[in-house]
C-alpha cells in the first residue's frame, strides 16, 4: 500500500483568542457563565434555553439570529464549569455542519483585571457548505468581535457595579 492509497487526513480547525476585561475575575467569570444573558453579552445569539443543568453543567440550546438568507441555526450543546480552577469546558451534542466542535474557557487574573481565553478545536462535515479552513477563519474573526464586545459590557456593568456599591 502507497501513501496515496490513504484517504487524506482531515483537517482539524483550531482557534485560540484571548482579551484582558479590566474587572475582577469573579465579576467576568458570573457575566459570562449566566447562559440565560448570552442574548444580550453576545451580538450573534437570538435566544439560549437551558435544557437541563446542575451546578456545574449545562445542556442548553442557542439560537442564532437568522443569517443573510434569513437562515435560522440553532444546536444543543453542553458545558460544564470547573469555578475551582477558572475553566470551563464546552461541546457541541448537535454539531450540526460539525463533525465535532469543543471549546475550552479560561479565566485568569492579569494586571489587575482578567485575562478571558477561548480555545476552539473543530473539524468540518465533508458536505458543510464551507470547509474547515474557511471556517477557521470564521470562527477566529468573529471570536475577537464577540470578546471586544464582550469585554465592552463586561467593564461597564463592573464600573456601574462599582458606581452603585459608592452610593449605597
Amino acid at each position: 500500500m502507497t501513501s496515496t492509497d490513504n484517504p487524506p487526513i482531515a483537517t482539524v480547525g483550531h482557534t485560540d483568542n484571548s482579551i484582558l476585561i479590566d474587572a475582577d475575575v469573579d465579576h467576568v467569570w458570573a457575566m459570562t457563565n449566566d447562559l440565560r444573558s448570552w442574548p444580550d453579552l453576545f451580538t450573534e445569539y437570538r435566544s439560549v434555553e437551558v435544557l437541563e443543568s446542575t451546578d456545574t453543567w449545562f445542556r442548553f440550546r442557542l439560537t442564532m439570529h437568522p443569517d443573510e438568507s434569513g437562515r435560522t441555526w440553532s444546536w444543543v450543546s453542553e458545558r460544564t464549569l470547573d469555578p475551582a480552577a477558572r475553566e470551563v469546558r464546552a461541546r457541541r451534542v448537535e454539531p450540526g455542519p460539525f463533525e465535532f466542535m469543543e471549546i475550552h474557557w479560561s479565566y485568569a487574573p492579569e494586571d489587575g483585571g482578567t485575562r478571558m481565553r477561548w480555545v476552539q478545536d473543530f473539524r468540518m462535515r465533508p458536505e458543510a457548505p464551507i470547509d474547515t479552513e474557511g471556517m477557521t477563519r470564521r470562527i477566529d474573526a468573529n471570536s475577537k468581535v464577540q470578546m471586544g464586545i464582550i469585554k465592552e459590557k463586561v467593564e461597564a456593568a463592573a464600573t456601574a457595579g462599582t458606581d452603585r456599591g459608592a452610593v449605597g
